[in-house]
């Protein structure tokens, strides 16, 4: 019997929708027009197209399309925001950065190397639950702080963040919030005006679009003063030079349009999806969802089996269920996981969680299927494992 291929790990990429193809296709080859080219049909047909698209994201985060500026992805998006700010800023002002510790590694690794560059930066803390310490966060801000940076909602949990009490605090201080909104957009409602942040990145390939493409949400009032990472051209006001690149924004913009129509059923039909799966996952003993009681996306959870190493335990499944042990900008490496190490996991608990991350095309049947298919390796693993027998023995604590 030939095994099925289910895809579960929605939180690294998702598929592009069929009607997504379908709207950028016309632009690899029916009309080929670069948005900057102002002297023919063709330049004003691919112009028209992208402020279309502008228009689409706009409307799914109740922003005006001016605010908006396309880039590559998230990871650009997130760069120009922090390098952005930190070069913008007089020095007067400050170059002191605060961020959550569970922040991805494209904030993370950014923000240090700004450090490099002389500026400063302070971790906070987060919960058991993966909810960030608000007492924390506000007594990190300093006089010479220019900027806080949490996100919306965690790319290996899911858990997601009190983004509107941070954005009050951040407006009594009369600092700038940053928020990377890249797993949330598409998902949930996000708007960020209304929960004042200053500055948002998103990105299409997380939302049923093409990999490549993303945006950052600049607030116009206040007006948030970045310098440009990238030089020549002047392209979308001078803040991202370069070609844009037509189709990837068009399936972008159908993206968005598609998310904005259908996010409320399909968020619940998800989190029913999500929620059976844990219950069938919680049967088994010594098992726990990493931020339970925490508000979470419908779609993700991250669950810890002790005494099973989770790289091991993928190996006896990977070929039929596509799951992941964090996230994939950092899938290459063998260390715990920063986001369930600063949530409080043992080095051991961390390498024992897997991320389940259901998406669009994902069925019950499928659920049901790797429920029975994990379980059983699960079981299979912990047979071999001095550390569970041990456990079993009640020579180890639980």
């Amino acid at each position: 019997m030939q095994l099925p291929r289910i895809y579960f790990d929605n939180s690294a990429t998702t598929p592009v929708d069929p009607r997504v193809r379908d709207a950028m296709w016309p632009w690899f080859f029916e009309k080929p027009g670069n948005a900057a080219s102002r002297t023919h049909p063709f330049g004003w047909e691919a112009e028209d197209a992208v402020e279309h698209a502008r228009a689409q994201v706009a409307q799914l985060l109740a922003v005006a399309p001016h605010t908006l500026v396309f880039t590559s992805g998230a990871t650009e998006a997130i760069n120009l925001a922090l390098k952005g700010v930190f070069a913008a800023a007089p020095a007067h002002a400050g170059k002191h950065f605060v961020v959550a510790k569970t922040e991805h590694k494209a904030v993370l690794d950014t923000c240090r190397r700004i450090c490099q560059w002389g500026g400063e930066l302070t971790l906070v803390d987060v919960q058991p639950n993966g909810v960030v310490c608000l007492d924390r966060l506000e007594e990190a801000i300093r006089p010479d702080t220019v900027l806080v940076a949490v996100m919306w909602a965690n790319n290996e949990t899911g858990v997601i963040q009190p983004v509107a009490q941070i954005g009050e605090l951040c407006a009594r201080r009369e600092i700038l919030f940053f928020c990377d909104a890249t797993q949330a957009v598409g998902k949930i409602p996000v708007n960020p005006e209304a929960v004042g942040v200053h500055l948002l990145a998103c990105s299409a390939h997380k939302m049923y679009g093409p990999k490549g493409v993303g945006a950052l949400y600049i607030c116009p009032h206040p007006r948030v003063h970045l310098v440009p990472l990238i030089d020549g051209g002047g392209h979308e006001r001078g803040l991202r030079s370069g070609t844009l690149n037509v189709p990837g924004i068009v399936g972008f913009g159908q993206a968005a349009a598609i998310a904005q129509d259908e996010m409320p059923a399909e968020a619940k039909r998800l989190a029913a999806l999500r929620d059976r799966l844990e219950q069938g996952f919680l049967q088994l003993p010594q098992v726990w969802v990493n931020g339970a009681g925490a508000p979470r996306l419908p779609h993700m959870c991250n669950i810890s089996f002790r005494f099973v190493e989770a790289e091991s335990l993928l190996m006896s499944f990977n070929r039929y269920i596509a799951v992941s042990t964090g996230s994939a900008c950092t899938s290459a490496t063998m260390e715990p996981s920063h986001v369930l190490r600063a949530m409080g996991l043992s080095a051991d608990d961390a390498h024992a969680a897997i991320r389940f991350s259901l998406g669009r095309f994902n069925t019950r049947q499928e659920v049901d299927f790797a429920i029975e298919t994990v379980s059983e390796a699960v079981r299979q693993y912990r047979q071999t494992s001095p550390m569970w027998q041990l456990f079993q023995q009640g020579m180890l604590e639980s």
